[in-house]
C-alpha cells in the first residue's frame, strides 16, 4: 500500500464511504476531516475492505499484509471507534460504520488527546451544519430514513398509553437491551470546543447491543445497566430533550437525547423540513383553544419551531392569543404537552402513515434501495460474500412492496431475482 499517494489513499476512502446508503459528499472539508481521523497507511487499508463484516484473514487476503500486520491495524482502528469489532467466540468481526450515525460521533463520544477535538469540531460544523450538501444527502435521497423521533412517553394519557406500540418507547429501547453504554453526546460536546454548548447534561448518547460491546470494550461508552439507563432518560425529560434513535423496531443500535440548540438532527428539521421526509413518532399536539392560554410556554420548549401563538378570532376576548401548530415541521416529540400548564395540549396518534424498518438488515436494504445503491450491497468485489449474507439480503428484498422489488430489480439487473419476484407473486 505504500506506493499510494495521500491524495488517492483518501479519494479511494471517500468512494469507500459512499458505498453505503448513508455516504458523505466528497467536498475539501471531509478530506480535511478524514486526514485527521485515518492517517495515509489506514485510508487505504480500510478502502480496501468490505461492506459487510471481515475477518483479519479477510483483511489480510484484501490488503496483501500479513494477519499480525491486520490485526494490529484493526485493533488500533476499533480502538478510536473507526471500525466496529464484533466478538465472534474467540474470534473478532470488523466491521466499517457510516460516517453518520457512526464514526465521526464516535470521535467525540469521549475526552481524547490523541487528536485536535477542537479543530475536528470546527470542520465538523462546517461540513455538517454550515453547507448542506451532507444533511440533504443524508436525509433527503429516500422516504427510508436513518433515523426516528420517539414519543415523550410522560406526555402520553388515557387510550394513547394503551397505543403507543414498545418499539416507540425509549424506555423499551432500554428495559429490552442485552447490552448498553452511554457515552458523550456528539453534538453538546463538539459545540463545547465551539464555545456554543448549553449547560445541558452532556453524558446522555446510548448506544445498545453489538454497538455498545464494541465501544465499551475501547472506553469510548461507558456500560450501564437498565436501572441507570432509565435514570438518564429521566434526566433527559427533565431537560426537555428529544429522543432520537435508530429507525428500526427490533435492535436499535443507538438513541440520543437531543437538545434543540445543539443537535444537528433538529437543525436540519428546522432548515429542510419542506425539503425532506422526517421520521416523525407518529403522535401530533392536539390543542384545546377553549383552555389554552396563550402564555407562550409551548413556543420556548418546541425544539423545531413548530408552535406559534395567533389571535384566538373571539369576538368576547379580542386579545386573547392561541396555539398554533405547523403539522408539517411537527416530530410528534410531544416536549409541547409535558410543559403546558393549562392542560390545553394532548397527543393523538397521526393520520400519516409511518412504516418502521423491522431491523437494521430491513432498513440497510430498504435505504439502498431507494437511494441507487442496491448493488453495492450485492456486487462488492471486495466482500467475499458467502451464502447467509446473500440470502439475508434476498429475503428482505422478498418480503419488500412490489413497488421497491422493481426498484430493486431493476439495479439489480438479474434474472435469477426477476424470477424470484414472480414466483414470490404466483404464490400469493
Amino acid at each position: 500500500m505504500g506506493h499510494l499517494t495521500t491524495k488517492s489513499a483518501y479519494t479511494n476512502l471517500v468512494d469507500r464511504i459512499n458505498k453505503f446508503p448513508q455516504g458523505a459528499p466528497p467536498t475539501k472539508l471531509l478530506f480535511s476531516i478524514l486526514q485527521i481521523l485515518f492517517t495515509k497507511d489506514e485510508a487505504s487499508f480500510v478502502a480496501l475492505m468490505p461492506i459487510k463484516p471481515f475477518r483479519v484473514k479477510d483483511a489480510a487476503k484484501l490488503s496483501k499484509l500479513s494477519e499480525s500486520e491486520c490485526k494490529l491495524m484493526l485493533e488500533s482502528l476499533a480502538s478510536r471507534g473507526l471500525l466496529l469489532d464484533i466478538q465472534k467466540g474467540d474470534d473478532y468481526l470488523y466491521v466499517l460504520p457510516p460516517p453518520m450515525a457512526g464514526f465521526f460521533e464516535f470521535a467525540l463520544m469521549r475526552v481524547r488527546k490523541d487528536i485536535d477535538q477542537k479543530l475536528l469540531s470546527e470542520l465538523f460544523y462546517q461540513y455538517i451544519v454550515k453547507e448542506d450538501d451532507f444533511i440533504l444527502n443524508l436525509l433527503g435521497s429516500g422516504e427510508t430514513q436513518m433515523g426516528r423521533f420517539f414519543v415523550n412517553e410522560k406526555s402520553l394519557e388515557g387510550e394513547n398509553t394503551l397505543h403507543v406500540l414498545d418499539f416507540e418507547k425509549a424506555s423499551e429501547v432500554i428495559q429490552s437491551s442485552s447490552e448498553m453504554g452511554v457515552g458523550l453526546c456528539y453534538c453538546r460536546h463538539s459545540r463545547d470546543h465551539l464555545n456554543l454548548a448549553c449547560e445541558t447534561p452532556q453524558e446522555l448518547c446510548f448506544t445498545f447491543g453489538t454497538t455498545a460491546k464494541s465501544l465499551i470494550r475501547n472506553k469510548i461508552a461507558r456500560q450501564i445497566d437498565k436501572s441507570e439507563g432509565m435514570e438518564l432518560l429521566h434526566q433527559a425529560y427533565e431537560h426537555n430533550l428529544v429522543q432520537f434513535g435508530e429507525n428500526v423496531q427490533n435492535g436499535v443500535g443507538f438513541m440520543c437525547n437531543c437538545c434543540s440548540c445543539c443537535c444537528e438532527a433538529l437543525t436540519a428539521v428546522r432548515k429542510f423540513s419542506a425539503l425532506v421526509p422526517i421520521q416523525d413518532s407518529g403522535f401530533i399536539p392536539k390543542i384545546d383553544k377553549s383552555s389554552c392560554s396563550g402564555c407562550g410556554k409551548c413556543i420556548r420548549v418546541c425544539p423545531v419551531e413548530a408552535m406559534s401563538v395567533v389571535s384566538s378570532n373571539d369576538y368576547r376576548q379580542v386579545n386573547k392569543v392561541v396555539a398554533k401548530l405547523d403539522e408539517s415541521l411537527c416530530i410528534g416529540c410531544g416536549v409541547c404537552v409535558r410543559n403546558c400548564k393549562q392542560i390545553a395540549l394532548s397527543l393523538q396518534r397521526s393520520k400519516k402513515k409511518i412504516i418502521t424498518p423491522i431491523n437494521s438488515a430491513h432498513r440497510y436494504v430498504l435505504m439502498a434501495i431507494e437511494r441507487g445503491k442496491l448493488q453495492n450491497l450485492i456486487f462488492d468485489k471486495q466482500a467475499l460474500w458467502n451464502h447467509r449474507m446473500m440470502a439475508t439480503i434476498l429475503g428482505v428484498i422478498l418480503k419488500l412492496p412490489p413497488a421497491k422489488q422493481v426498484m430493486a430489480s431493476k439495479q439489480f439487473k438479474s434474472r435469477y431475482l426477476q424470477n424470484l419476484f414472480l414466483k414470490k407473486r404466483a404464490s400469493t
